[in-house]
């Protein structure tokens, strides 16, 4: 199901979902519903996508640990395996969602304001510690002043460096601006035989808006306006982006994956195609488990227009507003964001947790490597904008790449991507 057609069923969906939960929700509790009941075996629902190995691992950890507590309490665990938001959203249109299931903070705003989620406000209690949250990641499952969800992992944006090729170059720590950056670029860029083929490029860049967003705000720019149409085509907008285009098109000290034969930012950085990349904290066990004598660091990402700016990505944990086990879904939500819950599942860094706590107990905010990704996440930008931002999405990263490879302006790239998502937005209304 498409997310045009999704907006129009959930639409008809939201009008009937209170009858529906009336009849079958609460209708149903003189059992289910008192699950918090020791006395009273309940087996819970949780939906969520395929993992690593070692993932796998951690969360079946983490849920053994939840239902050792919880001895009256089962969790069978549904990996969606793929296109998980479209198999998400049919089933809860037709009433078959999991009790408890992963939430991407890009398509949390769309599931909240269609009402099929659980506010979880009148569950909370001071032992949560709900201050414990970092502010940017509590908040991208908040609308309408209530909390729909609480986040289970994140990652930030962090320079990732080539050491080696740091030393070479006569350089000496990280740049802390984004004009630094280029100079450094420059210096890092290897073109042995001069012909305009670089052997190491200074950076290593990507196309996605997920990677390009974050940089609006520092100029004044938006995304977003508060309607969740598309504001990006401003003149501020082009100010904050012409730095990267210039490096790829002028310079010629970026390059896209794809120029050098790499899959992403991670894998340019490991075979020496890029001496600086801009990823997350999944890069980090990458390279350690594909590039071992790599000498690497990470760094806060340089300012830009002198103010720090990175992306939050994050998932959360949230209540199917038609579960009839809402007391042992909260139970199982509470846990596994919670301090106990949190440290297992992140404990061997693979993902970072969202609670200070957490995140200080395991060492992670004193970590050389990880540092930064957690020191990014208290003025993170979350990957998020409102309901429409799949569309959004999808038609910058079609326009953005024309204006790299030099085929439009950059004005006119965000002119056109602007025009036609607000166009399709319109039509999905």
């Amino acid at each position: 199901m498409n997310f045009k057609k999704w907006l129009v069923y959930l639409g008809v969906f939201s009008v009937l979902l209170g009858t529906v939960l009336t009849g079958c929700s609460n209708g149903a509790s003189s059992s289910n519903d008192d699950s918090g009941d020791s006395s009273e075996e309940v087996t819970l629902q949780m939906s969520g996508w395929g993992s690593t190995p070692i993932e796998e691992e951690l969360l079946n950890e983490t849920l053994a640990a939840f239902e050792e507590e919880h001895p009256n309490i089962n969790v069978e665990f549904d990996v969606i395996a793929d296109q998980y938001m479209d198999v998400l959203k049919t089933r809860l249109i037709g009433g078959q969602a999991a009790d408890v299931f992963f939430l991407d903070a890009l398509e949390a705003p769309a599931l909240m304001s269609k009402g099929v989620l659980e506010p979880l406000d009148k569950y909370v209690t001071d032992e949560f510690d709900i201050e414990d949250f970092q502010d940017p990641l509590l908040n991208a499952f908040k609308h309408d002043g209530k909390y729909y969800g609480f986040p289970k992992d994140f990652s930030t944006l962090a320079l990732f460096y080539n050491e080696k090729a740091f030393k070479e170059a006569g350089l000496e720590g990280p740049p802390e601006s984004w004009k630094e950056l280029r100079e450094y670029a420059e210096k890092l860029t290897v073109d042995k035989n001069g012909d305009g083929d670089p052997e190491q490029y200074g950076l290593g860049i990507s196309k996605e808006l997920a990677r390009q967003f974050f940089k609006l705000k520092p100029y004044g720019a938006q995304l977003t306006n508060e309607e969740g149409k598309a504001t990006f085509a401003t003149d501020s907008a082009v100010q904050a982006l012409t730095p990267l285009v210039e490096m790829y098109q002028d310079d010629k000290t970026a390059a896209l994956p794809s120029d050098v034969g790499a899959d992403w930012g991670g894998d340019m950085l490991g075979t020496g195609k890029a001496a600086m990349v801009v990823e997350g904290n999944w890069t980090i066990p990458f390279l350690e488990n594909n590039f071992k004598d790599l000498n690497y660091n990470t760094a806060q990402l340089p300012t830009l227009n002198g103010k720090k700016a990175t992306a939050a990505f994050t998932v959360a944990y949230v209540m199917n507003k038609q579960s009839e086990k809402k007391e042992a879904a909260w139970e199982l939500i509470s846990f596994l964001t919670g301090k106990e819950g949190m440290k297992i599942w992140t404990s061997k860094g693979l993902a970072l947790p969202t609670r200070e706590s957490v995140a200080k107990e395991l060492g992670f905010a004193d970590s050389k490597l990880r540092a930064p990704f957690v020191e990014g996440a208290s003025y993170a930008q979350p990957w998020q904008a409102g309901k429409h931002l799949p569309i959004i999405m999808n038609n910058f990263n079609n326009q953005f790449i024309s204006a790299l490879l030099g085929e439009q302006s950059l004005k006119e790239a965000l002119e056109q991507a602007q025009k036609t998502a607000n166009d399709e937005i319109e039509a999905s209304n």
